[in-house]
């Protein structure tokens, strides 16, 4: 795409975010320019492991060359809390942050830390490169080969390999743009993952072009989402994906009728409807709870897709501390509803 359209498309995406988000104006008294200028220089990110006492490690990871990337060096963060006696065995749990966002203000917006300190995970946060991309949007769309799906994949059987994490039980969330790839993942590199969580994130195999996701953004896909996945993934091979979509009601960013074709998605992935969209096996249960609209599916009981719709929220992460730009302190503690998924998926093998 040229540069002038893809600048307007962010600043017009940047002014839908802030119009989500940005809480109702009040009337204050006038700041002195000095006092206005120190604010300015304030920083913006805070301490991803504030009240917690882990270990915060910072490092790059080279992965395997892939024709057409000159470069495949993948910067990370790796949390481990102090609560694990040993990091070998532990669970682990992937977190894939959105445009114009860093690993850090990613880890202080959802919390993940502290959850980690109390649940006994370690975290790891892959980050994408201004060099890769200016607003550090993961690439989501169009052939897997470019997009950053294979360099995670990389890096987290890196990390696994490294520390001695399990194996069975490492878990993947994202964002918008990082939910966007976390959807990827998951597809293409199943069984590296016990299960995966989707946060305001688009509809897996619709855009294949930077023009065509900015569509699917807006409306979601035209086009039958069981189709869509048919087409792109052998159902019958496939190993199965626990998944959570968690979206807000007035995402002017990424429309919530992408969470819907998401959870259609991964419920056929899953074998849980048919080719026509029938359920197949199981069950679905619908209901309300803390402003929350959710959809189960279940097998034997057994839940393996929720659909989450959180009333009034706009484009930012459930729950999350406000202070910090894409998280909104409305509605349920997203990271908590995805641990408490998590937990009770393992991968078998």
């Amino acid at each position: 795409m040229p540069r002038k359209k893809t600048s307007l498309w962010f600043k017009g995406l940047e002014l839908l975010a802030r119009a989500s988000l940005a809480p109702p104006k009040k009337k204050t008294a006038a700041r002195k320019p000095a006092a206005r200028k120190a604010a300015a220089k304030a920083p913006s990110v805070r301490s991803p492991a504030a009240s917690a006492t882990g270990k915060w490690l910072r490092s790059y990871h080279s992965a395997p060359p892939l024709a057409g990337h000159l470069v495949n060096h993948l910067a990370y963060a790796l949390y481990v809390p102090a609560s694990l006696a040993s990091q070998a065995g532990a669970p682990l749990v992937v977190m894939l942050h959105g445009c114009k966002q860093t690993a850090e203000s990613f880890a202080a917006g959802t919390r993940i830390c502290r959850l980690a300190e109390r649940a006994g995970f370690a975290v790891l946060l892959p980050e994408q490169a201004k060099t890769a991309h200016a607003q550090r949007c993961w690439h989501w769309h169009g052939e897997v080969e470019h997009t950053e799906a294979p360099a995670v994949a990389s890096l987290v059987e890196a990390m696994v390999a490294q520390h001695g994490f399990d194996a069975s039980r490492v878990y993947l969330a994202g964002i918008s743009a990082g939910a966007g790839l976390a959807s990827v993942l998951a597809m293409r590199h199943a069984p590296l993952f016990a299960a995966v969580g989707l946060h305001s994130g688009p509809v897996f195999g619709a855009a294949t072009s930077t023009m065509s996701a900015m569509h699917v953004m807006r409306r979601g896909t035209r086009d039958d989402p069981v189709q869509l996945v048919d087409e792109a993934v052998d159902v019958a091979a496939y190993p199965g994906m626990p998944a959570m979509i968690v979206h807000g009601e007035f995402d002017a960013v990424v429309d919530k009728r992408n969470a819907t074709q998401l959870a259609t998605e991964f419920a056929r992935v899953n074998r849980l409807i048919d080719a026509q969209g029938e359920l197949r096996v199981g069950e679905t249960r619908s209901y309300r709870r803390d402003d929350t609209d959710y959809t189960d599916w279940l097998r034997a009981g057994r839940l393996v897709v929720r659909l989450c719709i959180v009333r009034g929220l706009g484009h930012a992460w459930s729950g999350g501390d406000a202070r910090e730009a894409f998280h909104s302190g409305k509605g349920p503690e997203a990271t908590s509803l995805l641990w408490q998924f998590f937990r009770r998926q393992q991968r078998a093998g």
